[in-house]
C-alpha cells in the first residue's frame, strides 16, 4: 500500500511539474518537447534509484535520483504556495488590459444574404483553428506568469536543496543537554551519555561518515555511548566495512545499541548485525538491562527492540527488560521510537532516549512526523516520563537536511 501511494504521488508530482514548468512556460515546439523529455528522464532516474536500492545495487544513479527527489519535493511545495499569488497577479493583469481596451465600434447594418450566394469578391473566411487560438495578449501574460513562477520556484528549490546537502554531509552538531531526574542518586550526578541515532550506513555514505562520528563521540569523553537504532540500511555483506570504525568507540562503561525499524528491513533481519556489532565491541540490549555502576551508585540502563520487529516475533518486551528492578533505582531506557514511551511509562522509567524522527529531516516534514510521534526532537515529558529525542547523525533517502541538522547529543544527568 505504501509503495502504491508513493508511486502515485511521484507520478502526480511529475505531471504537476510538467503542467507548471513545461506547458506553462513554453509554446508548442521543440523546446517543449525537449523539456518534456528531460522531465521524463528524471522520472526514470528516480524509478531506477528505488529499484536499485531495493535490489542492493549501489551506483551513481542513487545520488542523481535522491537529489532529484529532494528538488522535486521542494518544487512542488513552492509552486503550490505560489498558486495563490499567481492567480491574484493574473487577475490584476487581465483587469488592467480590459480597462485599457478601446470601446468596440458599432457593427454595420446587417445585409441580408441570398441563400446559396457566393462570398463577395476578395472575402476570406478565418480558419476555425485560428478563431479558437488565444489572443497574443493572453498568451504573453500566461508565459510571463509561468516563467516568473518557474524561475522563483527553481531558484528557491535548488538553493534549499544545496543548503540541505551541505548540512547533511557536514559535521553533526554537538547538542549538550542536562536532564534532572528526581530519583537519581546524587552520586550519579554528572553521568554523561553520548547519544547517537539514525546513522543510516548505506549506498550514499562512505566509511568517512562513520569515522567522523566515532571521532566526535570520542572527543566527548562520555561515560556511556548509546546508539539508538537505525544504524544501517543493508546487509553486513554490503555495509560491514562501513561499520568497522565503531570498534574504536571510547567510553568509561561501554557502548550499547538497540534496534531501529531499518534493522528489520534486511532479509536476514537484525541478527547478523547484532553479531557483527558484538565483534566490534558494541553490546546490543535486546529487551534487557544492565547496571551502570558509578561512584558507588547504580543506574539501570535498559533497552527494548523496535516496534518494527513485532511482525517477525522480535518486538519490544518491556516486562522482560524492566521487570524485577530494585525499587527506588533510576532507570534510563533506550528505545528507538519516541512513541514507545507509552509503555515505558507503565514500567516507571525515568528517562527514555530515542531517535527515529530525524527531527523531520526535510522541513516541513517535521509537521507530519509530529502527527505520528509524541516528540519530534529535543526534551519533553510524556505521561510523566522525560523523553529526549536526538535528530540523528545521518540521513535517509535524499542526502539533504533542512531545518534539522545532524547531531550527536551529550546528555548529562543531574540529581
Amino acid at each position: 500500500m505504501f509503495v502504491l501511494i508513493f508511486v502515485g504521488g511521484v507520478l502526480l508530482a511529475h505531471f504537476y511539474l510538467w503542467h507548471r514548468l513545461v506547458r506553462g512556460t513554453t509554446g508548442p515546439g521543440r523546446l517543449r518537447k525537449a523539456l518534456t523529455l528531460t522531465l521524463a528522464l528524471l522520472l526514470a532516474v528516480l524509478v531506477g534509484t528505488f529499484l536499485g536500492t531495493r535490489l542492493g545495487i549501489e551506483s551513481w544513479i542513487a545520488w542523481a535520483g535522491y537529489v532529484w527527489l529532494a528538488v522535486m519535493f521542494y518544487l512542488v511545495i513552492i509552486l503550490a504556495v505560489l498558486e495563490i499569488p499567481r492567480a491574484i497577479v493574473g487577475t490584476v493583469l487581465r483587469r488592467r488590459v480590459a480597462s485599457r481596451a478601446p470601446a468596440p465600434e458599432p457593427e454595420p447594418a446587417a445585409v441580408p444574404e441570398l441563400v446559396g450566394a457566393a462570398p463577395a469578391a476578395g472575402a476570406v473566411e478565418a480558419p476555425q483553428e485560428e478563431a479558437e487560438r488565444p489572443a497574443s495578449g493572453d498568451m504573453s501574460r500566461r508565459l510571463f506568469l509561468g516563467r516568473a513562477t518557474a524561475a522563483i520556484a527553481g531558484v528557491s528549490a535548488v538553493g534549499t536543496v544545496a543548503y540541505g546537502m551541505t548540512s547533511a554531509l557536514g559535521d553533526p552538531v554537538i547538542e549538550p543537554v542536562k536532564i534532572t531526574l528526581p530519583k537519581l542518586d546524587p552520586r550519579l550526578n554528572g553521568l554523561r551519555f553520548a547519544v547517537v541515532s539514525d546513522i543510516h550506513l548505506g549506498p550514499l555514505t562512505g566509511i568517512g561518515h562513520t569515522e567522523r562520528i566515532v571521532r566526535m563521540i570520542n572527543g566527548l569523553e562520555a561515560d556511556v555511548v548509546a546508539i539508538v537504532g537505525d544504524l544501517v540500511d543493508g546487509s553486513v555483506a554490503r555495509l560491514g566495512r562501513l561499520a568497522r570504525p565503531l570498534k574504536d568507540l571510547e567510553s568509561r562503561y561501554g557502548a550499547f545499541f538497540v534496534t531501529g525499524n531499518h534493522e528489520y528491513f534486511a532479509p536476514e533481519g537484525p541478527e547478523e548485525w547484532i553479531e557483527e556489532l558484538g565483534e566490534l565491541g558494541v553490546r546490543s540490549l535486546r529487551n534487557e538491562r544492565v547496571e551502570i555502576r558509578h561512584q558507588g551508585a547504580v543506574l539501570d540502563l535498559a533497552g527494548v527492540n523496535d516496534v518494527g520487529g513485532a511482525s517477525s516475533g522480535d518486538g519490544p518486551d518491556f516486562a522482560k527488560a524492566l521487570g524485577g528492578r530494585e525499587e527506588g533505582r533510576s532507570t534510563v531506557l533506550l528505545a528507538h521510537q519516541p512513541i514507545q514511551v507509552a509503555q515505558a511509562a507503565r514500567h516507571g522509567v525515568d528517562l527514555q532516549l530515542s531517535g527515529h524522527t530525524h527531527g523531520g529531516q526535510i522541513a516541513p516534514f517535521n509537521l507530519v512526523v509530529g502527527l505520528q510521534q509524541p516528540v519530534v526532537s529535543g526534551l519533553a515529558t510524556v505521561d510523566g516520563v522525560q523523553v529526549y529525542v536526538t535528530r540523528g547523525a545521518g540521513f535517509w533517502g535524499p542526502p539533504v537536511r533542512v531545518g534539522a541538522p545532524p547531531e550527536i547529543s551529550l546528555v548529562e544527568l543531574r540529581s
